[in-house]
């Protein structure tokens, strides 16, 4: 039994396809069935059953995936820190983040980390979930994820940075802009403009609007908070959004948008999470401190 061959079963665990993971490393369908045939072999159990659509661990097959994810988890980060430490200032900070989390949450953070550390490489991995997130950290030598902070998960730390208030999107024009807060019984009248339905946030969304007693109509569905806004800008529906750090509630009566709170909505919390925080590099964790206390700030300096 080697590394390899455990790193093999992993990913075919997770991919439940051996071809998808031969073409992944580049190499034979055979080889990879070489891998898991050996782990087989050694442990005397079948570890793997064979579908029309692919393959399944068996329960066995699951025990000996969720050790060896953990085991080569935490072997690859310890390797990556102590590679880290060597290079001294000239490592690396690998994040895994929405699609729009960088421009809304991060980008004061990431030029004042480039000229402190300019030697640093920063690396950024998109999902659209906070699951998908947890997925990626865990699976690979990704230091942080920025998420939706949510209920316990298994073999990660989530620390929140800030609370998102949930506003209202409306045009200027629009009889609910001269309002200086949105109820949840106006949100029925309106054709509201969906969230990403595998996103975290729409999802939470959806669970207080039906703890409340709302439904809402939606013909339209969008990728990404920008997307809700600008179609709102547009006059194609109604977005309610969480209010990122730096917007000023309400909005500019100028512009030609108008952000209205939606108080009786509770805030979306987001931040960061982590396998093992106290086991993070002194670089992801500097610049893990630097968005948070950019968040901070300009939330506070919003409402202030």
């Amino acid at each position: 039994m080697t590394l390899d061959d455990l790193r093999v079963f992993v990913a075919v665990c997770r991919a439940g396809s051996l071809s998808a993971v031969a073409r992944e490393l580049d190499c034979t369908q055979s080889a990879v069935s070489q891998h898991v045939r050996r782990l087989e072999r050694e442990t005397g159990v079948s570890l793997l059953e064979r579908h029309a659509r692919g393959v399944l661990p068996t329960p066995a097959g699951r025990v000996l995936c969720d050790a060896a994810a953990g085991g080569i988890a935490g072997l690859d980060f310890a390797l990556r820190r102590l590679g880290d430490l060597a290079r001294g200032e000239s490592g690396s900070v690998r994040v895994t983040t929405g699609a729009t989390t960088v421009r809304h949450f991060m980008s004061e953070a990431i030029v004042a980390f480039r000229q402190a550390y300019p030697k640093v490489s920063l690396e950024f991995r998109t999902e659209n979930s906070s699951s998908s997130c947890f997925d990626a950290l865990a699976a690979s030598e990704l230091d942080l994820a920025w998420i939706t902070v949510g209920g316990p998960v298994r073999g990660i730390e989530q620390r929140p940075v800030v609370e998102l208030p949930w506003v209202a999107a409306v045009r200027a024009d629009d009889p609910l802009a001269r309002r200086a807060r949105v109820e949840v019984s106006d949100l029925p009248g309106i054709r509201l403009i969906r969230l990403p339905r595998n996103s975290t946030s729409g999802a939470r969304l959806d669970a207080a609007l039906a703890e409340l007693g709302i439904r809402v109509s939606s013909d339209t569905s969008v990728a990404d908070w920008d997307t809700a806004l600008l179609l709102s800008e547009l006059g194609l529906g109604h977005a309610v959004v969480p209010a990122l750090p730096g917007w000023r509630v309400p909005g500019d009566a100028d512009g030609p948008l108008r952000l209205i709170p939606v108080p009786a909505l509770p805030p979306l919390p987001v931040g960061w999470a982590v396998r093992h925080w106290d086991a993070l590099p002194p670089l992801a964790r500097t610049f893990a401190d630097m968005v948070a206390r950019s968040c901070r700030e300009r939330a506070a300096s919003a409402h202030g």
